[in-house]
């Protein structure tokens, strides 16, 4: 290919999409989406807990701080990684496409990470090996994020996202299931590295990427590169608003699902906590399956965005504070019901809304991982905000109240957005 006559393949990478995608690609993209997933949610929901009692003792620490101080660690990583590598991929004119050798080196880095940490001796390698996992995993999360508004149209946003929110859920269900069933922590972290790496497979090797001509990536300059990262609130409030919204409805989910694996052992001293939290993410993926596509296909039909987000928003708040108040068993399955409900129709409807938001088609990668740190940030925040709450300040119930609380203010803040019905 030469730069002075670009195949069309290559004309339409910078170009806003009109054809719709069909399902076979949505399909193949959603299970690399999950894939990702599996990668992050075996460990976060069974594997990283189990590490941190095992490690523990003698340590000087407590099991709940250990975790905090290695999963806010991989959120720092994954702060950085997820924007700079939605960068590179807007950069990037390799011959197999923008996003493709992205997607691929990042499931590769990744199972190769999680086989590492699986090998931890202590926390300090646990650490290392998680902070590894966080940085090659986001590199395949923003080139699959940045696949979306690259391929897919404006009003078929919804419905395609819904489908990549159904494959999140099912990978955080499928992640707990492997590192649960698996049979001890080796054996978890091994099955969820090989579903991380196959699961890519179809959409890199079934659908062709577009390609950027050299022509149009940008003069390489330093100062450049590093303040593109800045997106003024002033020149782009909408974006702003948007993220603030996903942050604080994120910071309230994290701070559910951190300590679960403890709430179900120390306060509702349930029999078998590790299959508890099983049983309540599947709980809670049955829910979000049965709303995540029906929200982003209506939000589609009707073409507006925000009330889905604050309807969806105020039912999570509602859920949550229900896990405060209402701290049984049967509340617990409730609660993860409700929140499925609410969650399934944020995420398909907040990522249509935050595609729409975006300012140039050139960043969309590194806009998109701009906007995805309000989905790591909220992981550094969570332990920092949970572990004084649970250890000093009141324990769970007043961890789930503040929790609700959180993700009340974020849904009433998506009303500031302008340029969105």
């Amino acid at each position: 290919m030469t730069t002075e006559d670009p195949d069309p393949v290559a004309a339409a990478a910078l170009a806003e999409p009109v054809e719709r995608v069909g399902r076979g690609w949505t399909t193949a993209l959603s299970l690399a989406n999950g894939a990702i997933w599996v990668g992050w949610y075996g460990p976060l929901q069974i594997l990283l807990a189990s590490q941190a009692e095992d490690f523990a003792p003698g340590s000087g620490m407590s099991k709940e701080t250990m975790l905090a101080w290695v999963t806010g660690a991989g959120a720092v990583v994954s702060l950085v990684a997820n924007p700079l590598f939605g960068a590179l991929s807007d950069r990037t004119t390799a011959r197999w496409g923008r996003r493709t050798p992205w997607i691929v080196a990042g499931a590769a880095g990744g199972a190769l990470s999680l086989l590492l940490l699986a090998g931890a001796g202590g926390v300090w390698t646990m650490a290392a090996g998680w902070c590894l996992v966080q940085l090659t995993l986001n590199a395949a999360f923003a080139a699959v994020t940045a696949a979306v508004p690259d391929r897919v149209p404006r009003l078929q946003r919804g419905s395609v996202g819904g489908w990549l929110g159904a494959a999140q859920i099912l990978g955080v269900v499928g992640g707990t299931g492997l590192a649960t069933v698996a049979g001890g922590t080796g054996a978890g972290y091994a099955a969820c590295a090989v579903f991380t790496l196959v699961g890519v497979l179809p959409y890199v090797l079934r659908y062709e990427d577009l390609r950027l001509p050299p022509s149009a990536r940008p003069t390489w300059s330093r100062r450049s590169f590093l303040a593109s990262f800045w997106l003024s609130p002033r020149r782009h409030p909408d974006l702003a608003w948007a993220w603030l919204t996903r942050f604080l409805i994120n910071l309230s989910n994290a701070l559910v699902l951190l300590y679960l694996l403890y709430y179900l052992r120390d306060r509702l001293h349930y029999d078998d906590p590790e299959n508890g939290v099983l049983i309540l993410t599947a709980v809670n993926g049955v829910t979000l399956l049965a709303t995540v596509v029906v929200g982003g296909v209506w939000s589609d039909r009707v073409g507006r965005r925000k009330p889905f987000v604050i309807w969806s928003g105020v039912l999570m708040a509602v859920a949550t504070a229900a896990l405060s108040g209402w701290q049984t068993w049967p509340g617990a399955i409730v609660a993860a019901a409700v929140l499925g409900v609410g969650f399934g129709v944020f995420t398909s409807v907040d990522f249509a809304l935050m595609t729409d938001v975006l300012p140039k088609a050139l960043d969309r990668g590194k806009d998109l991982g701009v906007i995805n740190i309000a989905n790591a940030l909220p992981q550094v925040a969570a332990p920092a905000l949970a572990a004084p709450i649970v250890t000093y300040l009141g324990g769970y119930r007043v961890l789930y109240l503040v929790a609700a609380v959180i993700g009340l203010a974020g849904a009433m803040l998506v009303g500031r957005i302008r340029g969105v019905d």
